[in-house]
Protein backbone atom coordinates (compact mmCIF):
# COMPACT_ATOMS: atom_id res chain seq x y z
CA UNK A 1 0.00 0.00 0.00
CA UNK A 2 1.48 3.52 -0.97
CA UNK A 3 2.44 5.11 1.91
CA UNK A 4 1.25 8.73 1.32
CA UNK A 5 -1.87 6.93 0.10
CA UNK A 6 -2.19 5.20 4.20
CA UNK A 7 -1.30 9.22 5.53
CA UNK A 8 -4.22 10.67 3.06
CA UNK A 9 -6.74 7.66 4.07
CA UNK A 10 -6.43 7.27 7.75
CA UNK A 11 -5.73 11.36 8.45
CA UNK A 12 -9.36 11.87 7.46
CA UNK A 13 -11.19 9.89 10.47
CA UNK A 14 -10.25 13.04 12.18
CA UNK A 15 -12.98 15.29 10.76
CA UNK A 16 -15.86 12.99 11.30
CA UNK A 17 -17.05 12.96 7.62
CA UNK A 18 -21.17 11.94 7.34
CA UNK A 19 -22.00 8.58 5.96
CA UNK A 20 -25.58 8.77 5.07
CA UNK A 21 -27.46 5.68 5.23
CA UNK A 22 -29.56 5.75 2.16
CA UNK A 23 -29.63 8.40 -0.89
CA UNK A 24 -32.58 10.28 0.24
CA UNK A 25 -31.98 10.67 4.16
CA UNK A 26 -30.07 13.68 3.77
CA UNK A 27 -30.60 15.72 6.81
CA UNK A 28 -29.18 14.53 9.67
CA UNK A 29 -27.45 16.40 12.42
CA UNK A 30 -23.83 15.73 12.88
CA UNK A 31 -21.88 16.20 16.25
CA UNK A 32 -18.10 17.04 16.68
CA UNK A 33 -17.29 18.10 13.56
CA UNK A 34 -15.21 21.13 12.52
CA UNK A 35 -17.28 22.97 10.32
CA UNK A 36 -16.47 23.97 6.74
CA UNK A 37 -15.45 27.37 6.90
CA UNK A 38 -12.69 26.20 10.30
CA UNK A 39 -11.48 23.34 8.31
CA UNK A 40 -9.53 23.01 4.52
CA UNK A 41 -7.50 25.91 5.18
CA UNK A 42 -4.13 24.36 3.52
CA UNK A 43 -2.82 21.16 1.87
CA UNK A 44 -2.65 18.78 4.80
CA UNK A 45 -6.39 19.50 5.66
CA UNK A 46 -7.10 19.01 2.50
CA UNK A 47 -5.77 15.68 2.34
CA UNK A 48 -8.22 14.95 5.34
CA UNK A 49 -11.06 16.40 3.70
CA UNK A 50 -10.76 13.77 0.19
CA UNK A 51 -8.82 10.98 2.34
CA UNK A 52 -11.95 9.20 3.78
CA UNK A 53 -13.94 9.74 0.33
CA UNK A 54 -11.18 7.29 -1.51
CA UNK A 55 -11.39 5.36 2.07
CA UNK A 56 -15.08 4.80 0.63
CA UNK A 57 -13.67 3.32 -2.49
CA UNK A 58 -12.03 0.65 -0.51
CA UNK A 59 -15.49 -0.73 -0.05
CA UNK A 60 -15.30 -1.90 -4.23
CA UNK A 61 -14.12 -5.15 -3.00
CA UNK A 62 -16.37 -6.13 -0.68
CA UNK A 63 -19.47 -4.80 -2.80
CA UNK A 64 -18.52 -7.01 -5.89
CA UNK A 65 -16.63 -10.05 -4.49
CA UNK A 66 -19.90 -11.71 -3.85
CA UNK A 67 -22.03 -10.74 -6.73
CA UNK A 68 -19.06 -12.35 -8.88
CA UNK A 69 -20.54 -15.46 -8.27
CA UNK A 70 -23.70 -14.54 -10.92
CA UNK A 71 -21.00 -15.02 -13.22
CA UNK A 72 -19.30 -18.58 -14.67
CA UNK A 73 -15.99 -17.95 -13.18
CA UNK A 74 -16.72 -17.76 -9.70
CA UNK A 75 -18.73 -20.54 -7.79
CA UNK A 76 -20.27 -21.42 -3.97
CA UNK A 77 -21.11 -24.87 -4.01
CA UNK A 78 -22.63 -26.12 -1.20
CA UNK A 79 -20.20 -28.42 1.00
CA UNK A 80 -22.31 -30.36 3.48
CA UNK A 81 -23.73 -27.27 5.94
CA UNK A 82 -21.37 -24.78 5.18
CA UNK A 83 -21.80 -21.94 2.51
CA UNK A 84 -25.59 -22.86 2.30
CA UNK A 85 -26.57 -20.02 3.44
CA UNK A 86 -30.67 -20.19 2.82
CA UNK A 87 -29.75 -21.52 -0.64
CA UNK A 88 -28.73 -17.58 -1.76
CA UNK A 89 -25.65 -18.73 -3.45
CA UNK A 90 -27.59 -21.46 -5.65
CA UNK A 91 -29.77 -18.30 -6.22
CA UNK A 92 -27.08 -16.01 -7.64
CA UNK A 93 -25.45 -18.79 -9.19
CA UNK A 94 -28.42 -19.80 -11.06
CA UNK A 95 -30.18 -16.44 -11.85
CA UNK A 96 -33.26 -17.19 -9.65
CA UNK A 97 -32.19 -14.54 -6.62
CA UNK A 98 -35.30 -13.16 -4.53
CA UNK A 99 -35.45 -9.05 -4.77
CA UNK A 100 -37.12 -10.35 -1.00
CA UNK A 101 -34.97 -12.67 0.21
CA UNK A 102 -31.58 -11.21 -1.49
CA UNK A 103 -32.00 -7.81 -0.72
CA UNK A 104 -29.30 -7.64 1.16
CA UNK A 105 -26.38 -7.84 -1.64
CA UNK A 106 -28.27 -5.59 -4.23
CA UNK A 107 -28.62 -3.20 -1.54
CA UNK A 108 -25.54 -2.93 0.09
CA UNK A 109 -24.17 -1.82 -3.40
CA UNK A 110 -26.51 0.69 -3.89
CA UNK A 111 -26.00 1.89 -0.43
CA UNK A 112 -22.13 1.92 -1.07
CA UNK A 113 -22.32 4.00 -4.26
CA UNK A 114 -24.49 6.66 -2.96
CA UNK A 115 -23.23 6.75 0.57
CA UNK A 116 -19.91 7.72 -1.29
CA UNK A 117 -21.63 10.00 -3.78
CA UNK A 118 -23.46 12.18 -0.88
CA UNK A 119 -20.29 12.26 0.82
CA UNK A 120 -18.62 13.82 -2.22
CA UNK A 121 -21.32 16.09 -2.82
CA UNK A 122 -21.00 17.13 0.43
CA UNK A 123 -17.25 18.10 0.00
CA UNK A 124 -17.67 19.73 -3.46
CA UNK A 125 -19.99 22.06 -0.86
CA UNK A 126 -17.29 23.02 1.06
CA UNK A 127 -15.71 26.40 0.51
CA UNK A 128 -12.57 25.45 1.35
CA UNK A 129 -12.28 23.22 -1.78
CA UNK A 130 -11.69 25.68 -4.59
CA UNK A 131 -8.67 24.15 -6.52
CA UNK A 132 -10.03 23.21 -10.12
CA UNK A 133 -8.20 19.82 -10.46
CA UNK A 134 -9.14 18.74 -7.07
CA UNK A 135 -12.65 19.76 -7.97
CA UNK A 136 -12.39 18.28 -11.48
CA UNK A 137 -10.60 14.78 -9.09
CA UNK A 138 -13.86 14.60 -7.16
CA UNK A 139 -16.49 15.09 -10.25
CA UNK A 140 -14.63 12.41 -11.80
CA UNK A 141 -15.17 9.85 -8.75
CA UNK A 142 -18.69 11.35 -8.42
CA UNK A 143 -19.21 9.67 -12.28
CA UNK A 144 -17.51 6.84 -11.56
CA UNK A 145 -19.93 5.58 -9.14
CA UNK A 146 -23.02 6.72 -11.29
CA UNK A 147 -21.44 4.48 -14.05
CA UNK A 148 -21.40 1.70 -11.38
CA UNK A 149 -25.19 2.31 -10.98
CA UNK A 150 -25.91 2.22 -14.05
CA UNK A 151 -24.05 -0.76 -14.75
CA UNK A 152 -25.40 -2.70 -12.10
CA UNK A 153 -29.23 -1.50 -11.99
CA UNK A 154 -29.98 0.66 -15.01
CA UNK A 155 -32.71 3.12 -14.61
CA UNK A 156 -30.77 4.83 -11.56
CA UNK A 157 -30.57 8.33 -9.85
CA UNK A 158 -28.36 11.08 -10.75
CA UNK A 159 -27.35 12.94 -7.43
CA UNK A 160 -25.74 16.21 -8.40
CA UNK A 161 -26.50 17.64 -5.52
CA UNK A 162 -27.71 17.06 -1.56
CA UNK A 163 -31.62 18.03 -1.33
CA UNK A 164 -34.18 16.67 1.35
CA UNK A 165 -36.57 15.69 -1.48
CA UNK A 166 -36.71 12.24 -2.66
CA UNK A 167 -33.91 12.54 -5.87
CA UNK A 168 -35.66 11.39 -9.74
CA UNK A 169 -34.91 7.97 -11.34
CA UNK A 170 -33.59 8.87 -14.73
CA UNK A 171 -33.30 6.61 -17.75
CA UNK A 172 -30.34 4.08 -18.24
CA UNK A 173 -29.69 6.41 -21.47
CA UNK A 174 -29.57 10.05 -19.25
CA UNK A 175 -27.54 8.30 -16.51
CA UNK A 176 -25.24 7.69 -19.30
CA UNK A 177 -25.12 10.92 -20.88
CA UNK A 178 -24.94 12.17 -17.60
CA UNK A 179 -21.45 10.54 -16.77
CA UNK A 180 -19.86 10.87 -20.33
CA UNK A 181 -20.96 15.09 -19.76
CA UNK A 182 -19.33 14.61 -16.59
CA UNK A 183 -16.00 12.88 -17.25
CA UNK A 184 -15.13 15.13 -21.00
CA UNK A 185 -15.96 17.76 -19.18
CA UNK A 186 -13.42 17.56 -15.93
CA UNK A 187 -10.59 15.84 -18.28
CA UNK A 188 -9.00 19.37 -19.41
CA UNK A 189 -8.70 20.16 -15.27
CA UNK A 190 -7.85 16.80 -14.23
CA UNK A 191 -3.76 15.93 -12.89
CA UNK A 192 -1.60 13.91 -15.80
CA UNK A 193 0.45 12.63 -12.38
CA UNK A 194 0.51 8.99 -11.69
CA UNK A 195 2.03 6.96 -8.97
CA UNK A 196 3.48 8.39 -5.90
CA UNK A 197 1.06 11.06 -4.24
CA UNK A 198 -1.82 10.57 -6.64
CA UNK A 199 -1.51 6.60 -6.52
CA UNK A 200 -4.70 5.28 -6.11
CA UNK A 201 -6.71 8.59 -7.16
CA UNK A 202 -8.76 9.78 -9.83
CA UNK A 203 -6.34 11.51 -12.96
CA UNK A 204 -6.70 11.92 -16.49
CA UNK A 205 -6.02 8.56 -17.63
CA UNK A 206 -8.14 7.02 -15.10
CA UNK A 207 -11.64 9.14 -16.69
CA UNK A 208 -9.84 7.97 -19.90
CA UNK A 209 -10.69 4.58 -18.78
CA UNK A 210 -14.04 5.15 -17.32
CA UNK A 211 -15.11 6.86 -20.69
CA UNK A 212 -13.41 3.50 -22.88
CA UNK A 213 -15.63 1.15 -20.15
CA UNK A 214 -18.47 3.77 -20.94
CA UNK A 215 -18.22 3.29 -24.88
CA UNK A 216 -17.04 -0.17 -24.84
CA UNK A 217 -20.51 -0.89 -23.22
CA UNK A 218 -22.68 1.62 -25.11
CA UNK A 219 -24.47 -0.28 -27.40
CA UNK A 220 -25.90 -2.08 -24.14
CA UNK A 221 -26.44 0.99 -22.38
CA UNK A 222 -28.27 2.71 -24.97
CA UNK A 223 -28.51 0.96 -28.18
CA UNK A 224 -26.00 2.62 -29.88
CA UNK A 225 -22.14 1.22 -30.31
CA UNK A 226 -19.58 3.74 -29.35
CA UNK A 227 -16.29 1.55 -30.58
CA UNK A 228 -14.35 4.04 -32.29
CA UNK A 229 -14.75 6.58 -29.57
CA UNK A 230 -13.37 3.33 -27.19
CA UNK A 231 -10.34 3.13 -29.15
CA UNK A 232 -9.70 6.75 -28.97
CA UNK A 233 -10.01 6.57 -25.59
CA UNK A 234 -7.92 3.80 -24.93
CA UNK A 235 -5.33 5.32 -27.26
CA UNK A 236 -4.79 8.37 -25.24
CA UNK A 237 -3.77 6.23 -22.33
CA UNK A 238 -1.56 3.68 -24.14
CA UNK A 239 0.32 6.37 -25.96
CA UNK A 240 0.45 8.09 -22.42
CA UNK A 241 3.91 6.10 -21.99
CA UNK A 242 2.26 6.54 -18.44
CA UNK A 243 1.69 2.67 -18.14
CA UNK A 244 3.41 -0.57 -19.27
CA UNK A 245 2.38 -4.09 -18.75
CA UNK A 246 4.31 -5.55 -15.70
CA UNK A 247 6.94 -8.10 -16.44
CA UNK A 248 5.45 -10.60 -14.12
CA UNK A 249 1.42 -10.71 -14.42
CA UNK A 250 0.75 -11.93 -10.97
CA UNK A 251 3.38 -9.08 -9.99
CA UNK A 252 0.09 -7.01 -10.49
CA UNK A 253 -2.00 -8.97 -7.43
CA UNK A 254 0.96 -9.13 -5.10
CA UNK A 255 1.46 -7.83 -1.50
CA UNK A 256 3.18 -5.51 -3.10
CA UNK A 257 1.58 -4.25 -6.10
CA UNK A 258 1.52 -0.78 -5.28
CA UNK A 259 4.91 -0.51 -7.55
CA UNK A 260 2.91 -2.21 -10.72
CA UNK A 261 3.51 -0.16 -13.73
CA UNK A 262 0.59 -1.56 -15.21
CA UNK A 263 -2.46 -0.49 -12.95
CA UNK A 264 -4.34 2.26 -13.77
CA UNK A 265 -6.56 2.55 -10.09
CA UNK A 266 -6.34 0.36 -7.22
CA UNK A 267 -8.13 0.84 -4.15
CA UNK A 268 -5.13 1.06 -1.26
CA UNK A 269 -5.83 -1.47 1.73
CA UNK A 270 -3.91 -1.95 4.77
CA UNK A 271 -3.99 -5.65 6.58
CA UNK A 272 -4.73 -3.48 10.24
CA UNK A 273 -5.68 0.06 9.10
CA UNK A 274 -7.34 0.39 5.69
CA UNK A 275 -8.74 -3.52 6.31
CA UNK A 276 -11.26 -5.37 4.12
CA UNK A 277 -8.76 -7.57 1.50
CA UNK A 278 -9.94 -10.93 2.48
CA UNK A 279 -10.09 -13.38 -0.45
CA UNK A 280 -8.02 -15.75 0.96
CA UNK A 281 -10.48 -16.40 3.79
CA UNK A 282 -13.07 -17.10 1.44
CA UNK A 283 -11.65 -19.53 -1.08
CA UNK A 284 -8.42 -21.29 0.36
CA UNK A 285 -9.54 -24.47 2.61
CA UNK A 286 -9.42 -24.31 6.34
CA UNK A 287 -6.53 -26.82 6.16
CA UNK A 288 -4.85 -24.67 4.12
CA UNK A 289 -4.05 -22.26 7.58
CA UNK A 290 -0.86 -24.32 7.85
CA UNK A 291 0.22 -23.80 3.99
CA UNK A 292 0.81 -20.10 4.83
CA UNK A 293 0.88 -19.87 8.50
CA UNK A 294 -2.42 -17.37 8.62
CA UNK A 295 -4.01 -16.17 12.71
CA UNK A 296 -7.20 -17.91 11.88
CA UNK A 297 -8.45 -20.49 9.35
CA UNK A 298 -10.33 -19.71 6.04
CA UNK A 299 -13.72 -20.51 5.17
CA UNK A 300 -13.56 -22.97 2.44
CA UNK A 301 -15.81 -21.35 -0.13
CA UNK A 302 -15.18 -19.41 -3.51
CA UNK A 303 -13.81 -21.95 -6.21
CA UNK A 304 -13.84 -21.62 -10.08
CA UNK A 305 -16.12 -23.45 -12.22
CA UNK A 306 -14.69 -26.20 -14.06
CA UNK A 307 -14.86 -25.00 -17.68
CA UNK A 308 -13.39 -21.82 -17.02
CA UNK A 309 -10.03 -23.43 -15.17
CA UNK A 310 -10.11 -25.60 -18.12
CA UNK A 311 -9.98 -23.19 -20.82
CA UNK A 312 -6.41 -22.09 -19.29
CA UNK A 313 -3.29 -23.84 -21.35
CA UNK A 314 -0.82 -25.54 -19.21
CA UNK A 315 2.13 -23.12 -21.11
CA UNK A 316 -0.04 -20.11 -20.36
CA UNK A 317 1.44 -17.85 -17.27
CA UNK A 318 -1.74 -16.68 -16.16
CA UNK A 319 -2.79 -20.34 -14.64
CA UNK A 320 -0.64 -20.04 -11.73
CA UNK A 321 -3.64 -18.05 -10.80
CA UNK A 322 -4.95 -21.33 -9.56
CA UNK A 323 -4.81 -23.87 -6.72
CA UNK A 324 -4.88 -27.32 -7.72
CA UNK A 325 -3.77 -30.51 -6.37
CA UNK A 326 -2.19 -31.44 -3.62
CA UNK A 327 -1.95 -28.98 -1.11
CA UNK A 328 0.90 -29.12 1.48
CA UNK A 329 1.72 -27.09 4.89
CA UNK A 330 4.45 -24.86 5.03
CA UNK A 331 7.28 -27.18 6.33
CA UNK A 332 6.23 -29.37 2.46
CA UNK A 333 3.65 -31.93 4.38
CA UNK A 334 1.13 -32.98 2.57
CA UNK A 335 -2.11 -32.25 4.43
CA UNK A 336 -4.92 -34.73 4.80
CA UNK A 337 -8.13 -33.99 5.10
CA UNK A 338 -9.89 -36.83 7.23
CA UNK A 339 -8.50 -39.66 5.52
CA UNK A 340 -7.63 -38.54 2.42
CA UNK A 341 -5.07 -35.95 0.66
CA UNK A 342 -6.09 -32.76 0.48
CA UNK A 343 -6.15 -32.01 -3.65
CA UNK A 344 -8.07 -29.32 -4.86
CA UNK A 345 -10.14 -30.71 -7.97
CA UNK A 346 -11.40 -29.07 -11.22
CA UNK A 347 -14.54 -31.39 -10.97
CA UNK A 348 -17.45 -29.65 -8.36
CA UNK A 349 -19.43 -33.12 -8.93
CA UNK A 350 -22.81 -31.42 -7.51
CA UNK A 351 -23.45 -27.80 -6.42
CA UNK A 352 -24.84 -29.14 -2.90
CA UNK A 353 -22.60 -31.80 -1.86
CA UNK A 354 -22.15 -34.29 1.16
CA UNK A 355 -20.11 -33.09 3.84
CA UNK A 356 -16.72 -34.69 3.59
CA UNK A 357 -13.00 -34.39 2.29
CA UNK A 358 -14.83 -35.03 -1.51
CA UNK A 359 -16.64 -31.87 -0.94
CA UNK A 360 -14.20 -30.00 0.85
CA UNK A 361 -11.95 -30.22 -1.84
CA UNK A 362 -14.21 -29.99 -4.66
CA UNK A 363 -13.23 -27.19 -7.21
CA UNK A 364 -10.42 -25.12 -8.10
CA UNK A 365 -9.26 -22.14 -5.98
CA UNK A 366 -7.82 -18.77 -6.38
CA UNK A 367 -4.11 -17.51 -5.06
CA UNK A 368 -4.54 -14.44 -8.42
CA UNK A 369 -4.00 -12.11 -5.12
CA UNK A 370 -0.93 -13.12 -3.46
CA UNK A 371 -1.80 -14.86 0.08
CA UNK A 372 -0.05 -12.90 3.03
CA UNK A 373 2.17 -15.49 4.79
CA UNK A 374 2.55 -15.48 8.57
CA UNK A 375 -0.39 -13.42 8.54
CA UNK A 376 -1.59 -13.23 11.79
CA UNK A 377 -5.19 -10.90 10.79
CA UNK A 378 -7.78 -11.64 8.72
CA UNK A 379 -7.43 -8.93 5.73
CA UNK A 380 -4.13 -8.63 3.54
CA UNK A 381 -1.97 -5.66 2.55
CA UNK A 382 -3.03 -6.37 -1.50
CA UNK A 383 -3.92 -3.22 -3.12
CA UNK A 384 -7.49 -4.10 -5.11
CA UNK A 385 -7.37 -3.33 -8.75
CA UNK A 386 -9.92 -1.52 -10.43
CA UNK A 387 -8.28 -0.82 -13.41
CA UNK A 388 -4.83 -1.62 -15.27
CA UNK A 389 -3.48 -2.02 -18.73
CA UNK A 390 -3.59 -5.26 -19.84
CA UNK A 391 -7.63 -5.13 -19.72
CA UNK A 392 -7.29 -2.01 -21.84
CA UNK A 393 -5.17 -3.55 -24.47
CA UNK A 394 -8.18 -6.32 -24.99
CA UNK A 395 -11.03 -3.36 -24.88
CA UNK A 396 -9.21 -1.66 -27.62
CA UNK A 397 -8.56 -5.11 -29.26
CA UNK A 398 -12.10 -5.84 -29.48
CA UNK A 399 -13.54 -2.71 -30.08
CA UNK A 400 -11.02 -3.08 -33.40
CA UNK A 401 -12.54 -6.25 -34.04
CA UNK A 402 -16.28 -4.68 -34.00
CA UNK A 403 -15.24 -2.22 -36.08
CA UNK A 404 -13.97 -4.34 -38.84
CA UNK A 405 -10.20 -3.91 -38.22
CA UNK A 406 -8.99 -7.59 -37.79
CA UNK A 407 -5.36 -6.83 -38.22
CA UNK A 408 -5.39 -4.03 -35.17
CA UNK A 409 -7.25 -5.99 -32.96
CA UNK A 410 -4.99 -9.07 -33.75
CA UNK A 411 -2.13 -6.88 -32.29
CA UNK A 412 -3.65 -6.09 -29.52
CA UNK A 413 -4.88 -9.18 -28.48
CA UNK A 414 -1.91 -11.30 -29.62
CA UNK A 415 0.19 -8.40 -27.65
CA UNK A 416 -1.28 -9.67 -24.56
CA UNK A 417 -0.85 -13.67 -25.46
CA UNK A 418 2.59 -13.13 -25.96
CA UNK A 419 3.16 -11.47 -22.46
CA UNK A 420 1.36 -14.84 -21.31
CA UNK A 421 3.36 -17.09 -23.21
CA UNK A 422 0.30 -18.52 -25.40
CA UNK A 423 0.99 -18.98 -29.30
CA UNK A 424 -0.40 -16.42 -31.02
CA UNK A 425 -4.34 -16.34 -32.84
CA UNK A 426 -4.50 -16.25 -36.35
CA UNK A 427 -7.89 -15.20 -36.47
CA UNK A 428 -11.09 -13.65 -33.86
CA UNK A 429 -14.00 -14.52 -33.01
CA UNK A 430 -16.20 -13.21 -30.19
CA UNK A 431 -16.02 -16.04 -28.40
CA UNK A 432 -12.27 -16.65 -28.40
CA UNK A 433 -11.95 -12.51 -27.19
CA UNK A 434 -14.56 -13.41 -24.61
CA UNK A 435 -12.28 -16.33 -23.43
CA UNK A 436 -9.30 -14.66 -23.45
CA UNK A 437 -10.88 -11.56 -21.26
CA UNK A 438 -11.97 -14.42 -19.08
CA UNK A 439 -8.45 -15.71 -18.38
CA UNK A 440 -6.86 -11.92 -18.51
CA UNK A 441 -9.28 -10.85 -15.82
CA UNK A 442 -10.55 -13.34 -13.87
CA UNK A 443 -12.10 -12.48 -10.38
CA UNK A 444 -10.70 -8.83 -11.53
CA UNK A 445 -15.35 -8.34 -11.20
CA UNK A 446 -15.35 -7.03 -15.13
CA UNK A 447 -16.93 -10.71 -15.94
CA UNK A 448 -20.72 -9.86 -15.64
CA UNK A 449 -20.12 -6.79 -17.46
CA UNK A 450 -18.32 -8.70 -19.99
CA UNK A 451 -20.44 -11.52 -20.79
CA UNK A 452 -23.82 -8.70 -20.77
CA UNK A 453 -21.87 -7.03 -23.97
CA UNK A 454 -21.22 -11.13 -25.36
CA UNK A 455 -24.65 -12.13 -25.07
CA UNK A 456 -23.61 -14.64 -22.67
CA UNK A 457 -24.33 -13.80 -18.98
CA UNK A 458 -27.73 -15.32 -18.52
CA UNK A 459 -26.86 -18.80 -21.17
CA UNK A 460 -26.31 -21.90 -19.80
CA UNK A 461 -23.34 -22.53 -17.24
CA UNK A 462 -22.07 -25.27 -14.91
CA UNK A 463 -24.90 -26.24 -12.66
CA UNK A 464 -27.30 -23.23 -14.32
CA UNK A 465 -29.68 -23.24 -17.05
CA UNK A 466 -31.06 -20.62 -19.79
CA UNK A 467 -32.41 -17.49 -17.39
CA UNK A 468 -34.32 -14.92 -18.44
CA UNK A 469 -32.79 -11.45 -20.46
CA UNK A 470 -33.99 -9.12 -17.72
CA UNK A 471 -31.19 -10.65 -15.18
CA UNK A 472 -28.87 -8.59 -16.92
CA UNK A 473 -29.77 -6.10 -14.57
CA UNK A 474 -29.76 -6.48 -10.62
CA UNK A 475 -33.28 -5.40 -8.80
CA UNK A 476 -33.36 -1.96 -7.82
CA UNK A 477 -33.35 -2.89 -4.28
CA UNK A 478 -36.34 -3.36 -2.19
CA UNK A 479 -35.06 -1.06 0.83
CA UNK A 480 -34.50 1.59 -1.73
CA UNK A 481 -38.38 0.95 -2.89
CA UNK A 482 -39.48 1.71 0.28
CA UNK A 483 -37.64 4.53 1.03
CA UNK A 484 -38.23 6.75 -2.32
CA UNK A 485 -41.55 6.19 -4.45
CA UNK A 486 -39.53 8.21 -7.16
CA UNK A 487 -37.97 4.10 -7.88
CA UNK A 488 -39.72 1.79 -9.77
CA UNK A 489 -38.42 -1.83 -9.73
CA UNK A 490 -36.41 -2.60 -13.09
CA UNK A 491 -38.79 -4.65 -15.38
CA UNK A 492 -39.18 -9.11 -14.55
CA UNK A 493 -38.92 -8.34 -10.89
Amino acid sequence: MNKYLKTLLFAGSAIGLLWVQSCTDLDEEVSDQLSQDAFGNNPEQLDALVGPLYGGLGDYFNRFVGLNTTTDEQIIPTRGGDWKDGDRWRRMQQHTWNPTLDDSPFNNLWTWIYNNITAINRQLLNPAITDKTLIAELKTLRAFYHYLAMDNFGNVIIAEKISAESPEQKTRTEVYNWVEKELLAALPDLSETVGGVKYGRMNKYVAHMILAKLYLNAQVYTGTPQWTKAIEHADVIINSGKYRLAPDFLFNFSINNQSSPEIILATPMDKTKRTGMDIQTRTLHYLNQRTYNLGSPPNNGYATETDFYKSFEDKDVRKKMWLVGQQYAADGTPLIDGDRPLAFTPEIPAFEMPAGPVARAAGVRSAKYEIQRNNPNSSQDNDFVIFRLGDLYLMRGEAYFRNGNLPKALEDINFIRAQRQVDPFTTLTLDNILAERGREMAWEYHRRQDMIRFGKFTGPAQFKDQSPEFRNLYPIPQSQLALNPKLKQNPGY
